[in-house]
């Protein structure tokens, strides 16, 4: 076989100077990640998501992007994120009162959005020796008819042909430090962010069998923004760097929230994960509007450099 390669890269957020905010630092942060992975020149691009920093606010971000990624002239495929589409699902509210954790929840509104601009949230495709899967891991536990549909791909999956290699996508860490950790307290504001940053305890199982059903030999995510491997019942995780900010830089020992994207090789010796750092991070300090997860009101589009 000819060796050969991949670029995966999430994270991006680059706003837009219409929204009630925006970073042109995150901006000029993705348009370096974009030069460099063009001049790489990969067979395809994996984009993990949180393509947009309110995508599931202002359609117009998603179609920004859409173009910006058609521009590229490089095949791609993406999975939404929850800046994309809303948080994973909560029924009661969290320890911080700056957000809405009920009102964040994804919804089946924001999976049609996404959906009109980029096509479907799950799917799957075989390239050479390698299968890649796919899908939009905020719908699971959020009882929307979507999650069901989610659950019968899911079923169909497991008949599907074996490969050398299959790589899943999803957003969310399946979990933070170990597979049995036990269930977090949204409530609780210790573990806030240990809750925010991970699928819920209840569909780790359910992930792990799917995974080891389909042969799943690595699990790529984004949503933390620091780089972290972790491995669990002989399948790898690699937790992915952002491209717009690092953070919790101080969860792991050995995590780093260097900015960048990750280059896969495949040939017959295997398949190996290499850091790509960003060539350049942009130092403006221009920013305007709240971070985070703010309420409406707290959202002021008089900010906006755009009307």
């Amino acid at each position: 076989m000819m060796p050969w390669f991949f670029v995966y890269v999430a994270d991006m957020q680059p706003g837009s100077p219409r929204s009630f905010r925006f970073n042109p630092a995150w901006a000029e942060n993705w348009a370096t990640a974009r030069r460099q992975i063009r001049d790489l020149g990969p067979e395809f691009i994996l984009i993990g998501g949180d393509v947009t920093r309110d995508g599931s606010i202002h359609d117009f971000e998603l179609e920004a992007m859409k173009a910006d990624f058609d521009g590229m002239g490089l095949p791609y495929h993406v999975i939404p994120g929850n800046m994309d589409t809303g948080n994973k699902h909560t029924r009661i509210q969290g320890a911080r009162d700056n957000r809405d954790d009920v009102g964040l929840n994804i919804s089946s509104e924001h999976i049609r959005r996404f959906e009109a601009v980029f096509g479907p949230t799950k799917w799957s495709f075989v390239h050479e020796n390698v299968r890649v899967s796919g899908f939009c891991d905020m719908l699971l536990g959020s009882g929307l008819p979507e999650e069901d549909e989610l659950l019968d791909w899911f079923e169909e999956r497991k008949a599907a042909v074996r490969c050398e290699h299959h790589l899943w996508l999803m957003h969310y860490p399946l979990f933070i430090d170990r597979l049995d950790e036990p269930p977090f307290d949204i409530a609780d504001p210790a573990h806030y962010l240990d809750w925010y940053f991970c699928v819920d305890q209840g569909s780790r199982k359910r992930l792990m069998d799917l995974f080891h059903a389909t042969g799943a030999t690595r699990v790529i995510t984004g949503h933390v923004h620091c780089r972290k491997d972790h491995a669990a019942e002989g399948i790898c995780f690699d937790l992915a760097p952002a491209t717009c900010s690092g953070q919790w830089a101080d969860r792991w020992p050995d995590g780093d929230p260097a900015l960048g994207f990750f280059r896969y090789d495949v040939d017959d010796a295997g398949l190996r994960k290499t850091f790509i750092p960003l060539a350049r991070v942009s130092t403006r300090d221009d920013a305007y509007g709240p971070g985070g997860h703010p309420k409406p009101e707290a959202r002021d589009y008089s900010l906006a450099w755009e009307k």
